[in-house]
């Protein structure tokens, strides 16, 4: 081989092989292997290769999906973030190391096959993959890099799966539920029974903070505001309080903290614990793929409780947090004394029978 002028450049005229060797600042070494048919072709497969190397060099990094997994766990600061964490660690193997851009629907699908084979959860699998597309939200909406360029161009769209497989829920009957509480540690069943009274959502009974007290003076009572970012469908409500609920807001008063229920002066994370497990296996109740045994079985209760007995459908819907709802804006005291009246007729329902149905 014979050499260019060019630094880093060779040529072999008989072959018409050539090589580019040659060390760029601020990109490094740049080795690229050519034919060409003259001099002139050589030096322009020369100056394409270390304009390329350049041109790599300056473009943004695109990060890989392990990367955006950990400053997602990093800066998340909800209760459920171990949970997240979990679902992470299962999926790392399959796309940790790709990079954003090759995350999709596409790559994710093994995934998917490999945890229906598993005999997991429609609804398990769809929440682990809820944790990976809000990341990729992230990382194309909110995260920049040095130059102020988003992490990821645009995030896919990933369906969530949902093969046949949902289990029913079990609303409680009066006997199941004072077996239950009985079962219970008491904080436990403080918070079942808030539940049961309220039909509330396990992470808002959780979370609830004596800051979103809000008093009612012309009624003698309170209310609580729930914002909407601790809402399944991301609207601001309110949780109502009838005697029995009250009376536990009442008794945890003397309680240190932000938060309404906590055990040993700390939040608790989850409702369905080992106690919760234990409890529903003491209390006799049902356990299986087929049927919900869960905490979510409180609001299901609520929900048939209030339709036994006549509360209309309108009314359930502002209850369950169905409807959006600023107190605010939409409901004044006498609006609240409705809803109050719907759920203290709760009170007088142990007679209702409740059947084995979906809400």
């Amino acid at each position: 081989m014979s050499k260019s002028k060019l630094q880093g450049l060779t040529w072999n005229k008989q072959t018409g092989q050539g090589k580019v060797d040659k060390r760029v600042p601020g990109v490094g070494r740049v080795q690229v292997r050519f034919r060409a048919s003259s001099w002139q072709e050589a030096e322009e497969a020369f100056h394409r290769a270390v304009g390329n190397a350049k041109s790599a060099a300056a473009a943004p990094k695109t990060k890989t999906f392990v990367e955006a997994a950990t400053k997602y766990l990093a800066e998340e600061t909800k209760s459920s973030i171990s949970r997240d964490a979990q679902g992470l660690e299962i999926i790392m193997p399959w796309i940790g190391h790709l990079k954003l851009d090759s995350v999709h629907q596409g790559t994710l699908q093994p995934y998917i096959d490999h945890r229906k084979s598993q005999g997991m959860k429609s609804n398990t699998v769809a929440r682990e993959l809820a944790v990976v597309r809000r990341i990729l939200i992230l990382a194309s909406r909110v995260w920049r890099d040095l130059d102020d360029k988003p992490w990821l161009q645009t995030p896919p769209l990933i369906r969530l799966p949902k093969w046949d497989d949902e289990a029913k829920p079990y609303p409680l009957s009066w006997d199941e539920q004072r077996a239950l509480l009985e079962a219970m540690p008491a904080h436990l069943a403080e918070m079942t029974l808030f539940g049961l009274n309220t039909g509330a959502r396990e992470n808002v009974i959780c979370e609830l903070r004596w800051e979103w007290e809000i008093k009612v003076p012309e009624l003698n009572t309170s209310v609580f505001f729930v914002p909407r970012e601790y809402a399944k469908n991301k609207c601001d409500g309110i949780l109502v309080l009838n005697k029995t609920a009250k009376s536990i807001i009442e008794s945890r008063r003397s309680q240190e903290g932000g938060h309404v229920f906590t055990y040993r002066g700390k939040p608790v994370a989850r409702i369905n614990n080992t106690g919760w497990r234990s409890a529903w296996k003491s209390a006799g109740l049902p356990v299986g793929d087929d049927v919900l045994s869960g905490p979510h079985n409180l609001r299901h209760t609520f929900a048939r409780r209030l339709r036994a007995v006549g509360v209309p459908l309108e009314t359930r819907k502002v209850l369950l947090h169905h409807v959006n709802g600023d107190i605010t804006v939409h409901y004044s005291p006498a609006e609240i004394a409705e809803l109050i009246e719907a759920v203290e007729k709760l009170s007088q329902s142990q007679r209702a029978t409740i059947l084995r149905m979906a809400v």
